[in-house]
C-alpha cells in the first residue's frame, strides 16, 4: 500500500528517510507543484544545513505585483479574490530576495515573465533549454524525487494538469534510466483528465491528501484584448486552414487568435471585411469561411480559449479520439471547473500526454505526421530583426525574461511537415508617447530563433511570409509590417549595411502603419460585438471591466507626463465615475496624490 500522509513535515522526514540528505527534487512546470511537499522540505533544509535541496523546476507561479499605486487599488482586490489563500512557494520567496542558503539550489529553464529579470542568483542558475530536453538534463543531475499535484479518484491518481515531463521521466524510470520517488499531493479543484496520465496508487511512493492540505489553483487573471492584439489574431486566423492543425498559448495575443477564428466560423463575411481594413492594400484573407472539417489542437499548453473553439464547433477534428492533446494547462477557474464538471465522454476528447508526444514528431513519426495536417504553431515573441531572427526570451546583455520553452520545438516541427507553418506574432511597439519604440529592430545581440528558421511574422499591420526569402525580400516585407513611426530609421540601417538599394522607396500603402488606423479599421468588428474586451470572461465585475479602459488610457499616458497631466485637467471638471471611484478608494480623496490620481481616473473615463 502507497503510505498516506496528512502532515506535509511527516511527508518530508518521510522522504529523507528514503533518498538520504541530497535531494535532487524534479517539480513540474507551472500548475502542477506540489506546494506542501515543496515548502515541507525547503523548511527541513532551512532547520537542517546537513539536508542539500536541489530543486529543477521552471515557471513558478506567483501573484502579480503591482507596479503602481493604481495598479495596486486596481489589481489587489482581484489578486485577493481570485488568488487568495494559494500557498506561496517558499523558495520563490528566498530566490527573490537572493537569500537562499547554500545547500538549498534552484535551478530553472522558464521564468513567469519578467519575475526573475532583477534577481541575480536565479539569473546565474537558468538553464536554456528546450522544453524536450528538460526530462534528460533531470535524469543527468539524478533526480530522486519528482513531487506532483495529482487529481484523485477512488485508488487512481490523475497527473492532470502536467503529464508533460512527468510522463517521459516514468517511462526513463521504467527502462532504467531513472530512479526517484514519485509523491502526489491531491487537489480535489484538479480535474481528473482520462488517458497517459491515470496512474494507480502503486505508481506513486507517498501521497499527501487531506483537509489540511487543499489550496485554490492558481488562476491568472484574464487579460483584455487591445487593438493591436485583435488586428494580430484576425491575421493569424485567416491563415488556418480547416481541416488542419493549431497550437497556441496564452495571453491576449491566443485569445484574439481564439476569436478570430470564432468570427471567420460564425460571420464568414464579417470577418473577411474586418481582415480587408486592416491591410494595408485590402486584401482578402487567405483562408476564410467556416470550419468545415473543423480543426484538432496538438499543443504543449491546454488554454481556455481552446475549450471556446470547441464550444464554437472550431475544434472538432479528431485524432484517435481526441480533439486535442496537451502537455500542461494553466487558467482561470472557470476553466478548471469546466473541465471538473464536464461529461466524460466529452473530457476524454482532451488527451494530456508527454511532452516528447507533443513538441516532436520522432517516436511514433508516421502517425503524427498523419494527424498533424496543414500545422499552425503560433507562437508570441518580444522583438524580431528586419533580417528575419525572432527574440522571444532574453534581453541582449544577457538577462533572462522568460524562456525558450517550447518554441524552437514547434518552429522545427513547421519545417519539418508537409504544409506546415510557424507563425510569429507580436505587437510592432512597446509603450507609449514619447516612449513607444519599435519591436522590430535592425539587429539585436541575443536571438531565439535564428533567422534562418525563418517563416510568418505577424504584426498588427500584416502578414510578412518568410520563408525561404533573400535578405532583401526579407527586409522589405519586415519594414511592410513596421510601425511607420520607425520606418526610415529602419529604412536608413538596411540600406547602409547594403541589404537594400539606395533608392528604395517603401510603398505608400505602407506607410500608414498606426495605431490609429488600426483603432479604425477594428471600429465596426466592436460595434457589432465581434471584438470584445474580455470575449471568453473573466474574473472581473462588472465595475472592473468598466475600468479596463480608462486604466489602459492612464497606464499609456504614463509613459508621456504631458497627456497624464491633460487628463488631470479634464477630470477636473469632469462627471465623476462615482463606481468606478468607490473600487478604487478615491470616491473621497484625503491627500494631494489621491486627489489628484482621482481627477486623472475622471478625465479618462471622460475621454471614452
Amino acid at each position: 500500500m502507497t503510505p498516506r500522509f496528512t502532515d506535509p513535515d511527516a511527508l518530508a522526514d518521510a522522504i529523507v528517510d528514503r533518498v538520504g540528505r541530497r535531494i535532487v527534487l524534479g517539480l513540474p512546470l507551472g500548475l502542477g507543484k506540489a506546494n506542501h511537499v515543496v515548502n515541507a522540505l525547503v523548511a527541513r533544509a532551512l532547520r537542517d544545513p546537513g539536508v542539500r535541496l536541489h530543486i529543477f523546476t521552471a515557471l513558478t507561479l506567483e501573484p502579480p505585483r503591482p507596479k503602481s499605486d493604481l495598479e495596486k487599488r486596481f489589481l489587489g482586490p482581484i489578486i485577493e479574490r481570485t488568488l487568495g489563500g494559494y500557498p506561496l512557494l517558499a523558495y520563490a520567496e528566498l530566490q527573490r530576495r537572493d537569500a537562499l542558503p547554500s545547500n538549498i539550489e534552484v535551478d530553472e529553464f522558464f521564468f513567469q515573465a519578467g519575475t526573475r529579470l532583477n534577481v541575480p542568483s536565479a539569473q546565474r542558475s537558468y538553464i536554456s533549454a528546450n522544453y524536450t530536453h528538460a526530462a534528460g538534463y533531470l535524469r543527468d543531475r539524478g533526480v530522486n524525487v519528482v513531487a506532483q499535484l495529482v487529481a484523485g479518484r477512488g485508488d487512481r491518481f490523475s497527473l492532470s494538469c502536467n503529464t508533460d515531463i512527468t510522463l517521459d521521466l516514468l517511462a526513463a524510470r521504467k527502462a532504467g534510466e531513472a530512479d526517484f520517488l514519485l509523491v502526489g499531493q491531491v487537489n480535489d479543484e484538479l480535474p481528473f483528465m482520462p488517458g497517459d496520465g491515470d496512474l494507480p496508487a502503486e505508481m506513486f511512493s507517498q501521497l499527501l491528501d487531506g483537509p489540511g492540505v487543499q489550496f485554490p489553483l492558481f488562476a491568472p487573471p484574464k487579460e483584455p484584448i487591445p487593438d493591436a492584439s485583435y488586428a494580430i489574431g484576425f491575421h493569424a486566423a485567416s491563415l488556418v486552414r480547416d481541416g488542419g492543425t493549431i497550437q497556441m498559448g496564452i495571453g491576449a495575443i491566443s485569445d484574439a487568435v481564439a476569436q478570430g477564428l470564432i468570427v471567420r466560423h460564425r460571420e464568414p463575411q464579417a470577418f473577411a471585411e474586418t481582415v480587408a481594413r486592416l491591410s494595408p492594400t485590402g486584401a482578402a484573407p487567405l483562408c476564410g469561411g467556416p470550419f468545415e472539417a473543423g480543426l484538432y489542437a496538438a499543443t504543449e499548453m491546454f488554454v481556455d480559449c481552446l475549450l471556446d473553439l470547441r464550444r464554437a464547433g472550431v475544434l472538432k477534428r479528431e485524432v484517435d479520439g481526441a480533439v486535442l492533446h496537451g502537455g500542461f494547462f494553466l487558467g482561470p477557474r472557470a476553466f478548471y471547473r469546466a473541465l471538473r464538471e464536464m461529461p466524460e465522454d466529452e473530457r476524454v476528447r482532451f488527451q494530456m500526454q508527454a511532452i516528447s508526444g507533443i513538441n516532436e514528431i520522432y517516436g511514433d513519426e508516421a502517425a503524427r505526421r498523419s494527424a498533424r495536417v496543414d500545422a499552425r504553431f503560433v507562437n508570441t515573441a518580444m522583438m524580431a530583426t528586419l533580417l528575419g531572427s525572432v527574440i522571444s526570451d532574453g534581453l541582449d546583455d544577457g538577462r533572462v525574461v522568460s524562456g525558450v520553452g517550447g518554441q524552437y520545438n514547434f518552429v522545427a516541427q513547421a519545417f519539418a511537415l508537409e504544409g506546415a507553418r510557424s507563425i510569429i506574432t507580436l505587437p510592432a511597439v512597446r509603450g507609449g508617447g514619447r516612449k513607444a519604440a519599435s519591436n522590430i529592430l535592425w539587429s539585436y545581440a541575443h536571438g531565439t530563433i535564428p533567422r534562418h528558421l525563418k517563416d510568418v511574422l505577424i504584426t498588427e499591420y500584416g502578414v510578412a511570409d518568410l520563408r525561404g526569402r533573400t535578405d532583401r525580400d526579407t527586409v522589405v516585407r519586415m519594414l511592410n509590417v513596421s510601425d511607420s513611426r520607425f520606418q526610415p530609421e529602419l529604412l536608413d540601417a538596411a540600406k547602409s549595411a547594403g541589404k537594400l538599394e539606395a533608392d528604395y522607396a517603401i510603398p505608400e500603402a505602407f506607410r500608414r502603419n498606426t495605431p490609429e488606423r488600426i483603432a479604425e479599421a477594428l471600429k465596426p468588428a466592436k460595434a457589432a460585438g465581434l471584438a470584445p474586451l474580455l470575449p471568453f470572461g473573466s474574473d472581473f465585475d462588472e465595475v472592473e471591466e468598466g475600468l479596463l479602459r480608462v486604466l489602459g488610457r492612464l497606464k499609456a499616458a504614463q509613459e508621456d507626463p504631458r497627456a497624464l497631466m491633460a487628463y488631470v485637467f479634464k477630470g477636473m471638471s469632469a462627471p465623476s465615475p462615482q463606481e468606478g471611484l468607490r473600487r478604487l478608494g478615491l470616491d473621497r480623496p484625503r491627500t494631494l496624490s489621491e486627489r489628484l490620481l482621482a481627477w486623472a481616473v475622471r478625465g479618462a473615463a471622460a475621454s471614452g
